[in-house]
């Protein structure tokens, strides 16, 4: 298998690739924060894989293979029976392109690492698509057994369908919603522009268009968890899963995601008001910030393209309760140079689910 034997190298010349991350993935959940029945089969990083936390601060610095496969398994939040989660930091995708360093690559040598008896594979991970499971942070929920991935897909699945929202992201924001609590909703389809194809909402999809399946229609639950100087922290609670669906929904806010630099352009502003610009009409540039914001974030014009895309997998709700895992660094630094709240203690969701 390709994967697994491009891991057994790691550190020889076959392991040339190098993960873009932007400073540090999540440090482990403290085990206090942990519901009773797991905090003893919670892991905290320490040793060497501290050290490499260390090595690795500061946003865009390249992380050779082994330093990933450490900030991995300090990344560690939660390990029992089949599962294991971890706190993916933003830059690294999940599967990656030929020839790149992904987290799938790496599962062979992670399991070794942590003397896992079998290999493991994805259940959950944020977002849907190549490009926003790299830049997005947070859970990745993995499993050495298939039939425990099957049940819990399956148990995803139904919560969705019952009205209930096992996914909850945090975002920062460009700009603050007009109401604190709400839903978003339209299709969204996909659509050719130029050489590539772009995620475009469609307001008012015809019943023949979701019955042919060219449109799907989503749903997002959104609350304003505090908002400070134009920005804002959300809750994000997808009840659909659709390619890229958190950030087009953002602009339809008109609050797009701090570090988004595809779809934010289409939030464009006349002296000062924001407006929603069509998909064809909007540049395809680095994400535009004002002189303020970024004195506030300690950023120069020239380092923007560094910015990471703050848009964190914060909690998935299994069977058995709510596991949580903390932002990335960066993600925190972020909180403080704004003045936002920081990361609470793991609670019930809107529609929490019941145990079964």
């Amino acid at each position: 298998m390709a994967t697994a034997a491009g891991s057994e190298r790691l550190g020889g010349r076959s392991a040339r690739p190098e993960a873009r991350l932007y400073g540090p993935g999540g440090v482990p959940t403290p085990a206090s924060a942990l519901p009773p029945r797991r905090r003893s089969t919670a892991m905290a990083g320490g040793g060497t894989a501290g050290r490499v936390l260390a090595r690795a601060a500061g946003w865009g610095r390249p992380l050779a293979p082994k330093e990933t496969l450490g900030l991995l398994e300090a990344s560690v939040v939660h390990r029992q029976g089949a599962l294991l989660a971890l706190s993916k930091p933003p830059g690294l995708p999940v599967l990656g392109r030929p020839g790149e360093l992904s987290l799938v690559l790496l599962l062979p040598a992670l399991r070794r690492r942590l003397g896992l008896p079998a290999e493991l594979h994805v259940v959950k991970a944020p977002a849907r698509t190549p490009t926003t499971l790299r830049e997005c942070s947070g859970l990745v929920l993995l499993s050495s057994c298939h039939r425990a991935t099957e049940q819990l897909q399956r148990f995803f699945a139904d919560a969705r369908r019952r009205g209930q929202y096992p996914v909850t992201y945090h975002a920062v924001t460009v700009g603050v919603p007009a109401e604190a609590e709400g839903e978003i909703r339209t299709g969204l389809r996909w659509q050719q522009q130029g050489d590539t194809t772009v995620v475009v909402p469609v307001p008012a999809p015809g019943r023949r268009s979701l019955a042919r399946k060219e449109v799907k229609s989503t749903l997002t639950h959104y609350r304003v968890l505090g908002a400070a100087g134009g920005c804002a922290l959300l809750q994000l609670q997808p009840r659909t899963a659709f390619p890229e669906q958190l950030p087009v929904h953002l602009t339809l806010l008109l609050c797009p995601a701090l570090g988004d630099h595809k779809h934010s352009s289409r939030v464009g502003r006349v002296l000062g008001v924001p407006f929603l610009l069509p998909p064809e009409a909007a540049p395809t540039r680095t994400q535009m910030l004002d002189e303020e914001l970024l004195s506030r974030l300690g950023l120069s014009p020239q380092q923007l393209h560094r910015l990471p895309l703050h848009l964190h997998l914060q909690q998935l709700v299994l069977p058995e309760g709510p596991l949580c895992a903390p932002p990335p660094p960066p993600f925190l630094r972020t909180l403080r140079r704004l003045g936002l709240p920081g990361p609470r203690e793991p609670s019930a969701t809107r529609s929490p689910l019941p145990p079964h």
